[in-house]
């Protein structure tokens, strides 16, 4: 190698280059066959692959179409049962005495004494007040004396008879022998009639003087004012030195007396329960402010005929009141047991369909669905009363599915029975 010169470049000829060229033009040939056979296999994997899941797919569609179709779900049933004999109506309602009477003055003068205080418990006769009235004292010494005055009238009547029969019983025979005449005969009888009818007036006389008197006497009573029943005060409106008044229209108005051993309650019962309704019939009172506590009473009157407005029967209420407990103007429950006229069933709201066939109940009899509609009577919350649709031992489905369709099979499962 000589390091001293230039160096050449090696010089290739045309026979080398044609040499070279025919093996790379192999290789090039050869490694596209190759990557075409991978893209073919390639594409055919993913055919397969897609036709098999595709494949895969349908089957699994096939078999859930046909496990749906095979499908009977599990629902949850209860049995219907017969509501109670009697209805249950609970009503509001207001207190009131068994018995109230406002007392009024029928004497009139001023309050001597006033005996009683809101409050008291008073007894039937017991004094309440009493009034003073001098002028009524001097008006019975009148009416007494008046009286014996037409007594001594009276008596002089009859003597002035007595003497007028005497004297026609004497002279009626002589004047028919002729020796008295006959006008002192006509005279005598006339004057005896006279007298008798004298006798009559002043025994009418007296009668009058004496109903006055016994007037007089009654007012005289009525300076004492005593409670007519047992009760307790609950108004007092006058005080001693008071002037009261005995007149029929402005009389003074002095206590209100109520008598709260039985207290009354009266209700207006809707017409839907009224047509049960009768005296006798248990009632239960509640007052929220005593919850621990019931008060049993009983129907005892009720109206002939519905309130028009309202379409509900007035109805009253006797509750015994041995202990006071209950006073009137209280506001409370009334809870009324009317016997029911025709029957009906408690089903639980849970099973109540709604749709554009109305409220429905589903049925199932050996496995199978059937729709009924339903009419309500009454909404008590968690349960409805109903009187057709259903009877007795059936069984309806709790919370139906939306798609749940007449006929469909199902599978049930007792729950708690509806009572």
């Amino acid at each position: 190698m000589n390091f001293n010169g230039p160096i050449e470049p090696e010089r290739v000829t045309e026979t080398d280059r044609g040499r070279d060229v025919a093996p790379r033009q192999h290789a090039r040939r050869r490694g596209g066959r190759l990557a075409g056979f991978g893209l073919i296999l390639v594409a055919g994997t993913a055919l397969a692959s897609g036709a098999w899941s595709h494949y895969a797919e349908r089957r699994q569609v096939l078999a859930t179409a046909e496990q749906a179709r095979d499908f009977v779900p599990q629902v949850r049933v209860t049995t219907v049962e017969p509501s109670d004999t009697n209805e249950v109506v609970k009503l509001p309602a207001t207190t009131s005495a068994f018995a109230s009477a406002n007392i009024f003055a029928r004497a009139s003068g001023y309050i001597a004494t006033r005996a009683v205080d809101i409050g008291d418990q008073v007894k039937a006769g017991q004094l309440l007040a009493e009034i003073v009235a001098p002028e009524l004292d001097h008006q019975i010494a009148q009416a007494e004396a008046t009286l014996a005055q037409l007594n001594w009238s009276f008596q002089q009547a009859q003597a002035n008879r007595e003497l007028a029969k005497v004297t026609w019983d004497r002279d009626r025979p002589l004047v028919d022998k002729g020796w008295v005449t006959a006008q002192q005969g006509t005279i005598d009888e006339q004057t005896l009639k006279a007298q008798e009818a004298a006798v009559s007036v002043a025994q009418a006389n007296i009668r009058a003087e004496e109903a006055q008197l016994q007037v007089l006497r009654q007012q005289k009573l009525y300076q004492r004012v005593v409670a007519p029943f047992d009760g307790v005060i609950t108004q007092r409106n006058i005080d001693v030195g008071s002037l009261v008044q005995a007149d029929a229209t402005s009389g003074t108005f002095m206590f209100t007396l109520q008598q709260g051993n039985v207290i009354r309650t009266q209700v207006f019962v809707p017409q839907d329960a009224a047509f049960g309704l009768k005296p006798g019939i248990t009632a239960v009172v509640h007052v929220p402010e005593m919850p621990d506590r019931t008060f049993p009473g009983t129907v005892t009157r009720i109206a002939d005929a519905l309130q028009p407005g309202s379409r509900t029967l007035l109805t009253e209420v006797d509750i015994p009141n041995p202990d006071a407990a209950l006073t009137s103007g209280i506001y409370c429950t009334v809870e009324l047991r009317i016997p029911r006229r025709t029957p009906s069933f408690r089903i639980s709201a849970d099973a109540v369909i709604f749709n554009a066939g109305g409220m429905q109940v589903a049925v199932v009899d050996n496995g199978v669905v059937h729709l009924r509609k339903i009419d309500v009577l009454r909404d008590l919350g968690r349960e409805l009363e109903v009187d057709s649709g259903v009877k007795r031992g059936d069984q309806i489905i709790l919370n139906p599915s939306v798609d749940l369709a007449d006929g469909a099979k199902v599978r049930a499962q007792p729950t708690t029975t509806v009572s």
